[in-house]
C-alpha cells in the first residue's frame, strides 16, 4: 500500500507539471509544492482552504496561470467551473487574464483549444474560469465555483465583501479555495485565513499554509537576492514595505510611527547651529499653520516654545544636506542633519514671510520646501517670487501625506536623517511629538498610511496639547530626496558675517 501511494504521488506530481513542461517552463521548488497541494485538493475533492504567501516578483502570478491552464485542460470534458477574484478589475483582473492568455498561447497543447467569452470567461471544452473584481462596489453575486475558488492579493480584498458575496460561491460544491497574497497587516483577509488554516493543520496534519520569503527565493534565483538587497539598502530592513513585501512578515495595522529603535536611528552626534557654516548646503522645511486674527500673536522661538498653545504652529526645520552619502553605493542619496529650528504660533503671514526671508538671506538655502496647502498657498507664492527656482511648494493630500510618511520612514531606516544632540526645548518638543504620532494603514491596494498626533493628545505631566508641526516639517526631507543633488556638490553658501542685532 505504501509503495502504491508513492507511485500515485509521483504520477500526480508529473501530471501537475504538464502545463509548465509543455510551455518549456520549469517550476521552482517552492512553486512546485504549492502546485502539488492545489491540484491534489482539487482532483481528490478535498475542499481545502489553502493560503499561499509569496514575496513580490517571486512567480506567484505565473504559478497561478500554470495551475489554471492545467485544470482547464484535464477537466475540459467535464462541466467544471473556476472563479478567480482580484481586489480590482483594472488593472489586477485584467493583468491576471493577460497572464493566463500568455500561458495558454505558449503551451503547445492548449494554444488552439481555448476561447474567451463575455470578456472575462476562458474555456477549454466544458471547463471554464471566470475572472471577477472583488472591489467593494462590484457585482459578483450569482457566480459558482464547482472546482476552484481563488482570491488573488487577498490582503487587499475586504473581509466583508468576501464573507457576504464571494465565499458562498464554493459553499455548495466543496470547491478548493486558495488565498494568494503578500503579507501585509494582521487585520487583512489573508492574515485571518492564514490563522484559520494553521489551526486546521494542527488538527489533521495536512499542510495548508505555504509561506515563502525573499531568502528562500534568493537561494534559487540569485538575481532576486540582488534585487532584494538593493531594496533593503534603499528602504532599510525594518521598513514596513521590506518586512511585508519581501520577508512575509505581518505588521500591525495601527501603532506608533516611531518605535524606540527608529527613534534611536534619528539621534545624531552633531550640534545645533545658530548660523550657517561656509561650504555647506542647507534647505528650509516649512509646515504652515493658520494665522491668528487676534492681536495677541505669539512668536515662539527656541527659548519660548509653543508647548502650552492650543493652536497649531508654523514650524521651520533647517537641515544641512550632506552629499557624502551620494557616493555610497548602497544609499546614493543625501543625508539630512537638522541644525536649527524655529516655531511661530498665530503669526500673521505677512510678518512670517518677512522673518522667513530674513532667515533665507542669512542661511541661503538651496531649496525651500513649503506647505502650500490652503492658507499656506499665499506664503508659498511670496517665497516663490523672492526665490525663483528654489521653492518646492507642497500640497498635502491623503496620497501625498501617505507618500511622505513612507518615504520619511525609509530615510530614517537607512540612517539618512539625524537630529542635533542638544536637548533644548524645541528638541524636547520634537521628540515628544514623535512619540505621540500614530500611524494607521488604510485597507486597500493603494498601501496608504494615515499618520498624525490624534486630536486631543496631551502631555500627561502638564496637560498641554501635543501637536505634530515639528514632525511634519522634518518629514518634508522626503521631498528633497526627489532633487538631483549631483550638480550641487560644488554649490555652497558663502562665508557668513553674523548680524549682531539678530536674535536666535
Amino acid at each position: 500500500m505504501a509503495e502504491l501511494k508513492t507511485v500515485i504521488k509521483r504520477l500526480l506530481k508529473n501530471v501537475i507539471l504538464f502545463a509548465s513542461h509543455a510551455s518549456n517552463l520549469q517550476l521552482r521548488s517552492y512553486q512546485d509544492q504549492v502546485a502539488a497541494a492545489v491540484v491534489d485538493s482539487v482532483v481528490n475533492k478535498k475542499g481545502l482552504r489553502l493560503v499561499v504567501i509569496f514575496p513580490r516578483q517571486s512567480g506567484k502570478n505565473e504559478l497561478q496561470a500554470q495551475i489554471e491552464t492545467y485544470l482547464l485542460t484535464i477537466y475540459s470534458q467535464l462541466d467544471a467551473e473556476m472563479v478567480k477574484v482580484s481586489p480590482t478589475w483594472k488593472p489586477q483582473s485584467i493583468n491576471a487574464m493577460r497572464r493566463l492568455e500568455r500561458v495558454l498561447d505558449r503551451n503547445l497543447i492548449t494554444r488552439s483549444m481555448w476561447i474567451k467569452r463575455s470578456g472575462y470567461i476562458y474555456e477549454i471544452g466544458r471547463a471554464r474560469i471566470a475572472f471577477l473584481s472583488g472591489a467593494p462596489t462590484s457585482n459578483v453575486v450569482g457566480a459558482t465555483a464547482s472546482l476552484l475558488l481563488e482570491c488573488d492579493e487577498a490582503q487587499d480584498v475586504s473581509i466583508a465583501k468576501w464573507d457576504k458575496e464571494i465565499n458562498p460561491m464554493a459553499a455548495s460544491t466543496n470547491a478548493t479555495t486558495v488565498f494568494w497574497g503578500t503579507a501585509w497587516t494582521s487585520q487583512t483577509l489573508l492574515a485571518r485565513e492564514k490563522a484559520a488554516a494553521l489551526k486546521e493543520e494542527k488538527k489533521d496534519g495536512i499542510r495548508r499554509v505555504f509561506e515563502v520569503n525573499a531568502s528562500i527565493v534568493g537561494e534559487e534565483v540569485p538575481l532576486y537576492k540582488d534585487f532584494v538587497d538593493s531594496e533593503i539598502n534603499k528602504l532599510g530592513r525594518e521598513h514596513p514595505f521590506v518586512k511585508t513585501q519581501y520577508f512575509s512578515e505581518t505588521i500591525d495595522a495601527e501603532g506608533g510611527m516611531f518605535p524606540p529603535d527608529r527613534l534611536k536611528k534619528m539621534r545624531g552626534a552633531h550640534g545645533i547651529q545658530l548660523e550657517p557654516v561656509p561650504d555647506q548646503l542647507y534647505a528650509f522645511l516649512i509646515d504652515v499653520a493658520g494665522e491668528d486674527v487676534e492681536d495677541d500673536t505669539l512668536n515662539v522661538d527656541a527659548a519660548k516654545p509653543a508647548g502650552q498653545s492650543e493652536r497649531d504652529a508654523t514650524a521651520l526645520t533647517i537641515v544641512l544636506i550632506d552629499l557624502e552619502s551620494l557616493e555610497d553605493e548602497f544609499k546614493l542619496a543625501p543625508t539630512y542633519r537638522t541644525v536649527h529650528r524655529r516655531l511661530w504660533v498665530g503669526e500673521k503671514h505677512t510678518q512670517l514671510y518677512a522673518e522667513l526671508k530674513q532667515y533665507a538671506e542669512i542661511w541661503q538655502p538651496r531649496r525651500i520646501v513649503v506647505d502650500a496647502t490652503g492658507v499656506g498657498a499665499g506664503l508659498a507664492s511670496f517665497l516663490e517670487s523672492s526665490y525663483p527656482g528654489q521653492v518646492l511648494p507642497l500640497i498635502f493630500t491623503r496620497k501625498s501625506k501617505s507618500d511622505i510618511g513612507w518615504d520619511f520612514i525609509a530615510i530614517v531606516e537607512t540612517n539618512r536623517y539625524k537630529e542635533y544632540r542638544k536637548k533644548d526645548k524645541l528638541q524636547q518638543m520634537f521628540w515628544q511629538q514623535c512619540a505621540a504620532v500614530r500611524m494607521e494603514i488604510v485597507p486597500g491596494p493603494e498601501r496608504r498610511v494615515k499618520w498624525h498626533v490624534p486630536d486631543g493628545t496631551r502631555d500627561p505631566s502638564t496637560g498641554d496639547l501635543i501637536h505634530d508641526d515639528l514632525v511634519i516639517s522634518a518629514a518634508m526631507t522626503s521631498i528633497l530626496d526627489d532633487e538631483d543633488w549631483g550638480y550641487a556638490e560644488s554649490a555652497v553658501v558663502n562665508a557668513y558675517d553674523p548680524l549682531a542685532n539678530l536674535e536666535f
